[in-house]
């Protein structure tokens, strides 16, 4: 790990978000606190689904960290029990039901999270966040609906493309030009302010079948391995990388515990706080882990402090195996 200089004091925590309707960062906590919205809007049980599901645990996660309420959803119209016990394996904590949001509960910002399908070949999302209506499919419904009153996503960048504002391939390029489906259902632009739409990149897998959950911890781990606006390839070579990253983890944090605590080190906690807030970069997360697990000189105790830390967002179960080491 490279060396550090003083961080600067840690001020209070901001997490900012990319609205994939502009392009533009949006802070995911609204002022003072108020209660923030999570909803996410996926049908059918598919690995796809399971990263929505699982990019809104990681928003929930982080929101709470930073001292902010949340009420989470779950919108959609195809195997919601069995979506919901899949997310419940991968330690995804549970949504209430979306579907009928009539009584809100004044929240002060509503993020939506969704899924952009490559599986028709762009033909459209897997789902609209239509303000608690039905989950609309990919390959039906007609054409896909525009969130700039009918134009193209370029204009609400000024003819650029979002990428320019995230330095990332965007959801749409990554499905061969998926035009982004409107977030409010038709809702005045008056009203659809502290909104914005969470876009996630789907998941290719060598079969159609459900994911397999006899190793969520795995799962979970691969599927956080890559920014969520790009797709990402769930085969055996990545679960099997993922799978020897969680066992190997898991036992060093259960060595470390044996040694003395010792705090996390403030440029470390200030590096996590920054990757997380920085439009959830969960990968840059781990590469933070990753260096720490062999920084020179870092006591035993300050790394298992680190990693339990950096797990109250990742949700890996790292301290899972501590105690079982002779």
């Amino acid at each position: 790990m490279r060396a550090y200089c003083p961080p600067p004091a840690y001020a209070q925590a901001v997490l900012r978000i990319i609205d994939v309707r502009t392009g533009e960062p949006v802070e995911a906590a609204p002022a003072r606190r108020g209660l923030t919205r999570v909803q996410a809007h996926a049908s059918g049980l598919d690995a796809t689904a399971l990263r929505v599901l699982l990019v809104s645990d990681l928003l929930v996660r982080a929101l709470e960290l930073g001292g902010t309420p949340v009420w989470s959803l779950l919108t959609g119209d195809r195997q919601q029990a069995e979506l919901r016990a899949a997310a419940g394996a991968l330690g995804i904590r549970p949504f209430e039901d979306g579907t009928d949001l009539g009584s809100g509960l004044g929240e002060a910002q509503v993020l939506h999270v969704m899924a952009a399908s490559a599986e028709t070949g762009g033909a459209g999302l897997v789902s609209e966040a239509a303000g608690g209506g039905p989950v609309s499919e990919a390959t039906g419904g007609g054409p896909v609906s525009e969130m700039t009153e009918g134009g193209p996503v370029s204009e609400m960048t000024e003819g650029g493309p979002v990428s320019e504002a995230t330095e990332r391939v965007p959801v749409s390029e990554a499905t061969e030009g998926v035009p982004v489906s409107e977030a409010t259902a038709g809702t005045p632009a008056s009203e659809t302010t502290g909104r914005a739409v969470v876009a996630v990149a789907p998941v290719e897998s060598p079969t159609a079948a459900a994911p397999d959950l006899s190793d969520p911890g795995a799962l979970r781990l691969a599927l956080l391995s890559q920014p969520r606006d790009l797709p990402i390839r769930l085969d055996e070579e990545a679960l099997g990388e993922a799978r020897r990253t969680l066992a190997q983890w898991r036992g060093a944090v259960a060595d470390w515990a044996r040694r003395p605590s010792r705090p996390v080190p403030d440029e470390v906690r200030v590096e996590l706080r920054t990757a997380w807030e920085d439009d959830l970069n969960v990968p840059e997360v781990l590469r933070v882990l990753h260096r720490v697990e062999t920084w020179p000189d870092l006591p035993d105790g300050a790394r298992f402090e680190t990693y339990a830390y950096a797990d109250r967002l990742l949700g890996l179960e790292l301290t899972r195996d501590i105690g079982s080491l002779a």
